[in-house]
């Protein structure tokens, strides 16, 4: 490709040199000038997924719990020019994962995102594996959307070459993924290399097979040795494979400077003071396999943060030093409650101290979102008021909701079956979660993270997000039969105890059993049985064997009592595959067409004997 100039206002004196699709290019390194020191700003963003309107969060401000609206992609906006406005050098990069969550992506098919993102105009964006979440046609219908703007932002991976002739590829194996960039900024020149997780790519998203992924280590080598040929060692690997990964790959890479990351959406810096983990420092500072200094930086979730990362790079083309600050992107209203619970809006004297105290950590950003983005949000925000109404499938009975079998519900179509069986409609959904995801042989819901009877007649999209109205997604675990007894042992423990929540209760696919809930923890299931998707019946669920389960991101973190799911995510053997859970029902629903409660045999409570021991009918 002949390298091309983009002139741009004085404020970012940056210069396109070439999107390269392999091999050298001497006409480059030619026209290289001497080196010099150069000190770039990053300005960073990943795993949007879609939410491109401001969601409420919980901190801990001032010591006391705070709600308060954070993120949107007007905010985002804002936080970028603010950045680049400071910071004359300014490279703006998406570590991938821009697609799928909301009802954003639900209806539009990255469109919206497409055109939020162009109001930022990133420098270069990762292919993350949820960008091959509706194939390699999805994708390429997204990077035409995101070029059809004056943008054209580089979509990179050096690891993905699609098979000639399919979507991503009509002409060559780079008309749409290129391995590599090269920028130039301060009058100097950095490469920019995309990489794209393997594993989870190949067995949750759904790429062509004919879509190559090559190991990501040898692949991110390669790229880095094209552009060192080329006489360019300032390197940024755009990761789009999880900051433990980031971390394990830093060392066995040569000449690799920086890596800007996403997938696990790990939040960077300290903000244990305001009620968030802390994982680790930004930037993580590591060695590359030269024993020079590797700057690691992640920012965050779902447009919530944007990543600010400062690197000084000698005249050698190293780094000399590396320092950052991670922004969380607050709104400017807050709430609190009172001393007997009611929630109030924090005002007067109490607010004055409250900005105070964001305005003395850079961490937290309270910002205006961006009015031009703003606009773009509104075109598709009002659609979608408009939109909820589609009808996506039928119901042909009414589906009744209960949290524990044994309740009885005072809604007109629920049945005795409820009593015996619990909620026709938790037991759906958990075959709908079951449906979506492409390697599980279970799926274990929570009764709490269902909302509503669905009616007889039609489903909407508003009927499934107001039925699954919480952020969450699909997280699969790999575990014994031993622990799968063991965690619906902790639900149901959770469930009856005093402080505890009925929400608790365990609903399954391709699960079921009885439970006497007279007896003590440990002894209330029995005769568990389990069926796979291709199996033709029930067996009994071996407590020795390993089976992958799949639920929701909030009991997979051990919550509602799911201590177990704790264990197992805590030991590395759970993926997030950020699969929105409303949405991967909505999926289901259109694919079936119409739900009708289950045959009892498939209900996951076969049995369910109360307090006293006696069976409900």
């Amino acid at each position: 490709m002949k390298p091309t100039k983009l002139l741009l206002a004085s404020l970012l004196p940056l210069t396109l040199l070439a999107a390269c699709g392999g091999g050298s290019n001497s006409s480059v390194a030619d026209a290289a000038q001497p080196d010099a020191a150069v000190a770039v700003t990053i300005a960073h963003v990943n795993d949007v997924h879609s939410n491109l309107a401001p969601t409420t969060t919980a901190l801990t401000l001032d010591g006391i719990a705070t709600k308060v609206q954070i993120g949107g992609f007007g905010r985002v906006k804002a936080a970028v020019d603010q950045i680049a406005a400071k910071n004359p050098n300014t490279l703006k990069l998406h570590a991938g994962d821009a697609l799928v969550g909301t009802l954003y992506y639900t209806l539009f098919q990255g469109k919206a995102d497409a055109e939020l993102m162009n109001t930022i105009c990133f420098d270069a964006m990762a292919v993350g594996n949820h960008e091959f979440d509706d194939g390699d046609a999805g994708l390429k219908r997204f990077i035409d959307d995101l070029h059809a703007g004056n943008c054209k932002t580089p979509m990179l991976s050096a690891n993905v070459t699609p098979q000639l002739g399919t979507p991503l590829a009509p002409k060559s194996t780079t008309d749409y993924i290129k391995p590599f960039v090269i920028k130039e900024i301060g009058g100097e020149k950095i490469g920019i290399v995309g990489l794209t997780v393997v594993g989870k790519t190949e067995g949750s998203s759904r790429p062509l097979p004919t879509t190559a992924f090559a190991n990501e280590v040898t692949a991110a080598q390669k790229a880095i040795d094209e552009l060192k040929a080329q006489g360019i060692r300032r390197v940024v690997l755009l990761s789009h494979a999880g900051y433990a990964f980031d971390q394990q790959i830093a060392p066995q890479l040569t000449d690799v400077d920086v890596i800007v990351g996403g997938d696990s959406h790990t939040l960077l810096g300290d903000f244990s003071g305001y009620g968030l983990p802390k994982v680790g420092n930004y930037p993580t500072l590591l060695k590359n396999k030269d024993g020079s200094t590797v700057c690691v930086a992640q920012a965050w979730e779902y447009g919530k943060a944007v990543g600010e990362l400062q690197v000084n790079f000698a005249a050698d083309q190293t780094v000399q030093s590396c320092t950052g600050v991670p922004h969380l992107l607050l709104g400017d209203t807050f709430t609190r409650k009172d001393a007997d619970g009611k929630t109030y809006t924090v005002a007067g004297a109490e607010l004055d101290t409250l900005k105070a105290t964001i305005a003395k950590d850079p961490q937290l950003l309270m910002i205006a979102p961006d009015a031009s983005a703003e606009s773009v949000l509104k075109k598709y925000k009002d659609q979608i008021s408009q939109l909820e109404t589609q009808v996506i499938g039928t119901s042909a009975q009414y589906l009744c909701h209960v949290r524990i079998p044994g309740g009885a519900s005072k809604a007109t179509g629920c049945t005795d079956a409820t009593r015996a069986h619990g909620s026709d409609i938790a037991n759906i959904v958990a075959q709908a979660f079951l449906a979506q995801s492409l390697t599980s042989d279970i799926a274990i819901q929570n009764a709490g993270g269902v909302r509503i009877d669905v009616p007889a007649g039609d489903v909407t999209i508003k009927t499934a997000y107001t039925l699954l109205p919480f952020a969450n997604t699909l997280t699969e675990l790999t575990m014994t039969g031993a622990e799968i007894k063991a965690v619906l042992e902790d639900a149901l423990d959770y469930a009856l105890m005093t402080g505890g929540s009925t929400g608790a209760y365990p609903y399954a696919a391709g699960l079921r059993w009885d439970v006497n809930v007279s007896l003590p923890k440990g002894q209330r299931f029995s005769n568990l049985q389990v069926k796979g998707k291709k199996a033709s019946a029930w067996t009994a669920l071996d407590p020795a064997a390993t089976y992958k389960v799949v639920s929701n991101s909030y009991i997979a973190q051990g919550k509602d009592g799911y201590l177990t799911f704790k264990t197992v995510t805590d030991s590395g053997r759970a993926l997030d595959t950020y699969l929105d859970y409303a949405q991967s029902f909505v999926d289901y629903v259109k694919k079936v067409g119409t739900l009708n409660k289950l045959p009892v045999s498939d209900y996951s409570t076969q049995n369910f004997y109360d307090k006293t021991g006696a069976l409900q009918r």
